[in-house]
C-alpha cells in the first residue's frame, strides 16, 4: 500500500513540474511579445523623413513621463504628436483583432471564426462608403467614424436576432454572418462605380486598412474599448473552455452557452467595431494570430486569449513598418501588408496541420 501511495504521490508530482514548465513557456512566450512591441515600436518611431535615432526616441518618451531631461522641441512633436499615435493605433488594433478571434474560434468551434465574420467589416466598409461617396452622415461631424461603427453593429445585430428566433447553431450564424457581408459588400461596390476618383481612392484605402488617421483624439476611444472588452474576454477565459468541447456537455457542467455566446459576440461586436471605425478593415490579425498562438500556447483560453492579444499586436506594428518602408517614401495601408503575410501563412498552418479535426 506504501509503494502504490508513494508511486500515486511521483505521479501527481510530475504532473504538477510538467504543468509548471508549460505555464513558464507561455509567459515566456508573452513575454517575449512584449519585447517585440517594446523594441520595435521604438524602431517604428525613427522611420520618417525627419530622422530620429532610437536613443533620442526612448529620451523624448522618458522626458514626456517623467519631466526629466532635455530634448529637441521639433523632434519631440514628430515622435509624440505624428508617429507615437500611430504606433499605440497598431498596438491596440492588434491586440483587439486577435483577441476577439481566439474567443470567436473557441466560442464557434470553428477554425475560420474570426472578428469579422460576422459581417462587421463589410458593415463597416459600407457605413463608410456612404459618408465618403453620399456625404450622408449619421451624426452631423461625426463623419466616417460614426457611419462606420453604427453599420459595422447593425449587420452582427441582424445575426444575434436571428440567433435567438431560431436558436441558430454556431455554424448557421457563421453562414449568415458570410451571406451579409456579400450583401454590404454588393452594396458598396455598386457605390464605388458611382463614386468620383477621389472619392474611390478614399473608400479603397479604408476598405484596406490603414493607421495613417489614428490620433491622440480618437485613441482613448479605442483603447477604452478594446481594454474593457479583453478583461471581460478574460474573465469569461474558463467558460470559453468549456464552450469549446460542446454545447451539450457546456450545459450539462451548468454553463448557459446560448446566454454567455449572446454576451460573447455582443462584447466582440462592440471591440472589431471600435477598431475598424477608425483604421478600417485590416484584415487576418484575428484570424490567423490565434492559430499561431495556439501552436506555442495550446487551447486555454486563459492563456490564449491574452498571448494571442500581445501577440497581434506584434504583429500589426511589424506589418506597419513594412508598409511605410517597402517602396518608401509611398506609404503601404497596412491590411495590404496584414494579407500578404497573413495569407500564404494561414495556408502554411493548414497545410502542416494533418489532423481530421480541430
Amino acid at each position: 500500500m506504501e509503494s502504490i501511495e508513494n508511486a500515486r504521490l511521483n505521479g501527481k508530482s510530475a504532473l504538477q513540474i510538467a504543468y509548471r514548465k508549460s505555464v513558464v513557456k507561455k509567459l515566456v512566450f508573452m513575454a517575449f511579445c512584449v519585447a517585440v512591441v517594446i523594441i520595435v515600436g521604438g524602431y517604428s518611431a525613427t522611420i520618417g523623413s525627419y530622422y530620429i535615432s532610437v536613443e533620442d526616441v526612448y529620451a523624448i518618451l522618458w522626458k514626456q513621463l517623467t519631466g526629466w531631461g532635455v530634448v529637441d522641441p521639433q523632434a519631440a512633436y514628430i515622435v509624440v504628436q505624428l508617429r507615437l499615435p500611430r504606433i499605440a493605433g497598431a498596438i491596440v488594433c492588434g491586440f483587439g483583432l486577435a483577441a476577439c478571434g481566439a474567443a470567436m474560434q473557441s466560442m464557434m468551434k470553428n477554425p475560420l471564426a474570426d472578428p469579422y465574420t460576422m459581417g462587421i467589416s463589410s458593415g463597416a466598409g459600407l457605413g463608410a462608403a456612404i459618408a465618403i461617396i453620399l456625404g450622408f452622415e449619421l451624426f452631423a461631424g461625426a463623419g466616417i467614424v460614426a457611419n462606420a461603427f453604427v453599420f459595422a453593429i447593425i449587420p452582427a445585430m441582424v445575426v444575434l436576432v436571428m440567433s435567438q428566433v431560431r436558436k441558430a447553431t454556431p455554424t448557421m450564424m457563421i453562414l449568415c454572418g458570410i451571406s451579409l457581408m456579400y450583401v454590404f459588400s454588393a452594396i458598396t461596390s455598386l457605390l464605388m462605380l458611382l463614386a468620383t476618383p477621389d472619392d474611390l481612392a478614399a473608400v479603397y484605402t479604408w476598405t484596406v486598412g490603414s493607421l495613417s488617421k489614428v490620433s491622440w483624439d480618437n485613441l482613448p476611444t479605442m483603447t477604452t474599448v478594446v481594454v474593457l472588452g479583453s478583461i471581460y474576454l478574460q474573465y469569461l477565459a474558463n467558460q470559453l473552455n468549456i464552450m469549446s468541447i460542446g454545447d451539450e456537455s457546456a450545459k450539462s457542467l451548468g454553463v448557459n452557452v446560448e446566454r454567455k455566446r449572446l454576451i460573447c459576440l455582443m462584447v466582440i461586436t462592440l471591440m472589431a467595431a471600435s477598431v475598424v471605425s477608425f483604421t478600417g478593415i485590416i484584415g487576418f490579425v484575428g484570424l490567423v494570430c490565434p492559430h499561431i498562438v495556439r501552436i506555442v500556447m495550446g487551447s486555454d483560453n486563459k492563456f490564449l486569449i491574452p498571448g494571442s492579444a500581445i501577440f497581434g499586436s506584434a504583429m500589426l506594428i511589424v506589418s506597419d513598418i513594412v508598409a511605410r518602408t517597402v517602396v518608401s517614401p509611398t506609404m503601404l495601408p497596412v491590411g495590404v501588408i496584414t494579407a500578404c503575410i497573413g495569407g500564404p501563412l494561414f495556408m502554411y498552418l493548414i497545410m502542416k496541420n494533418r489532423k481530421e479535426a480541430w
